[in-house]
């Protein structure tokens, strides 16, 4: 193997174009050790193991998310990396599940698939009700309802159809079309990409809400008003009727979210505000229509629910936290210049967050693991950040960003310090490239490195600027952020906020690639003699 990384590094240099050549200083010796630790001696699984398996799910705010910060930072001491330390920052109230069951008991007896929607309040207890379907459309349904609900579980949607799984892209691969697209231009002010961010939205609408009322349809939170006044006991909803993607694709990609129990809870409460409203579920299409059938019938539907939710008051701690953690630079010139790779921490309350976003974790964990195992003594300091809060809005690196760099207008000392930020957040697909935020001055100098890294399957220099994900925050502030490309496979289409995002669904070899072309992405960004050249301008990403 060392024996092909070195044919390897003697043999790129003379395939690169003269000018190219002299733009760019690359260490291949570095670049093949890096590469033979990252593919042959990889730990970023069983890093992905204990975030997801023993510590998901890591909502910002509770004891797992602060249990899988500590094993985080004491990882990373075990290593060898320096400054490990926690930040933090208000976020407001944590929230959990503690226990969930629900069963239609009459007319037969069913197990529902089905998780609370984040920041519900419980049942205090199992309940047994009956359910009804009571849809809000207008002011005029608040009348209709009035004096009708109490004691009652609420269905709020229409029946929504069912497609058969081989009927729209589900496992997402790029083609040699996807790769084009990737690479072209966009129309100026076009975005696309990045880590999809779940909204928290309402529980979506019947099939023609809107459509032909006669009185405005009340907000979301007038009708949780009205169904607690009411006495509702719970209300179920089955999804969004939006079946595309979980949010925006790199390309073109049509993504239909899949069904046969697979589902994708929301939020219904509000980490600001005080625990309100009625217990709100999420349950499986499937069975959201079976009961509605029935209704639609007149036959009796009864169910048996327990919601039970905590909630985590922030008190003297804040509950927002980021980690960080270094490899100090060792040229007296660029050592106080900074190089940072990251990745958001926190997930959602649905499943584990192993691909969202164990994964990405794991892999810049690994990647500083990668280098400083080798010992390599980077010119540049190379710290990672492990953000909280971006499930709530870019939280967690928006305080850090806001704290160290300053804005694009108003700038501390150390904006003029940083190199790049480098971000991955797209699931367990391989990387296969990196969007320039367009940023074309980096172009010659990303061709030259991407070069020792084809063989992995890294090609694409995609020009347009991405954002829904933590290296926005960077880009707002007039700093190099940076999403690299990666494979969706079933991220969008399944794991995404959804209550199948499990350990399982990571796929090895692709997490192993990953972790090593961030380490030399890193690497080669510490070892320049300049920093990354910024866009003049920058513009807000998202």
């Amino acid at each position: 193997m060392s024996r092909i990384l070195l044919v390897m590094a003697m043999a790129l240099p003379i395939a690169l174009d003269p000018v190219s050549a002299q733009t760019e200083k690359i260490d291949y010796t570095s670049i093949g050790r890096i590469r033979e630790e990252g593919l042959q001696r990889s730990q970023v699984m069983d890093h992905i193991s204990w975030l997801a398996d023993v510590y998901g799910p890591r909502v910002t705010g509770t004891p797992a998310m602060e249990q899988a910060g500590e094993w985080a930072m004491k990882r990373m001491r075990e290593w060898g990396l320096t400054n490990v330390h926690l930040e933090r920052w208000p976020f407001g109230r944590g929230w959990t599940i503690e226990k969930f069951s629900a069963n239609l008991i009459e007319p037969q007896f069913q197990p529902v698939i089905g998780l609370p929607r984040g920041w519900s309040v419980g049942t205090n207890g199992p309940v047994t009700a009956e359910v009804v379907y009571a849809p809000i459309e207008s002011a005029a349904d608040l009348d209709k309802w009035r004096g009708k609900l109490r004691g009652r579980i609420v269905l709020n949607q229409a029946i929504r159809a069912v497609r058969m799984l081989d009927q729209a892209p589900i496992v997402l691969r790029m083609g040699g079309k996807d790769i084009a697209e990737a690479q072209t231009t966009p129309i100026p002010g076009a975005r696309s990409g990045g880590a999809p961010t779940g909204r928290a939205d309402g529980a979506g609408r019947a099939a023609g809400a809107g459509a032909g009322n006669v009185s405005p349809r009340p907000s979301a939170q007038q009708i949780q008003e009205f169904y607690q006044a009411e006495g509702v006991v719970a209300v179920l909803d089955r999804g969004s009727d939006n079946d595309l993607s979980a949010g925006g694709s790199d390309l073109s990609w049509q993504t239909q979210r899949v069904d046969g129990g697979t589902i994708f809870p929301g939020s219904s409460g509000s980490r600001l505000n005080p625990p309100e409203g009625v217990p709100q579920v999420t349950i499986a299409v499937e069975h959201y229509n079976r009961m509605m059938r029935i209704i639609e019938k007149g036959v009796p539907v009864r169910m048996e629910l327990e919601v039970r939710t905590r909630f985590f008051e922030e008190g003297a701690t804040q509950n927002g936290f980021n980690i960080i953690g270094e490899i100090a630079g060792t040229d007296p010139q660029l050592r106080d210049q900074v190089v940072m790779i990251g990745a958001h921490f926190d997930g959602v309350p649905a499943a584990t967050g192993a691909t969202d976003n164990a994964t990405g974790s794991a892999a810049m964990m690994e990647a500083m693991r990668i280098i400083q195992t080798l010992g390599i003594k980077p010119r540049r300091t190379i710290r990672i950040a492990l953000w909280g809060g971006e499930e709530n809005g870019l939280l967690g690196s928006r305080a850090y960003v806001q704290q160290h760099f300053g804005t694009a207008t108003e700038k501390k000392p150390d904006h003029a310090k940083l190199s790049a930020y480098f971000n991955i957040d797209n699931g367990t697909g391989k990387i296969r490239g990196i969007w320039m935020q367009q940023n074309l001055q980096l172009r010659p100098i990303f061709e030259q490195w991407v070069l020792p890294l084809k063989d992995l399957g890294v090609e694409i220099l995609g020009p347009r600027t991405v954002g829904s994900t933590d290296h926005a925050s960077f880009e707002n502030a007039g700093l190099n952020g940076f999403q690299f490309v990666q494979e969706r496979y079933e991220y969008n289409s399944r794991t995404h906020h959804s209550n199948m995002d499990f350990v399982d669904r990571v796929q090895r070899d692709d997490m192993v690639q990953m972790a090593t072309v961030v380490a030399v992405f890193a690497f080669l960004t510490a070892q320049r003699d300049d920093l990354l050249p910024r866009k003049p301008l920058a513009r807000p990403a998202s």
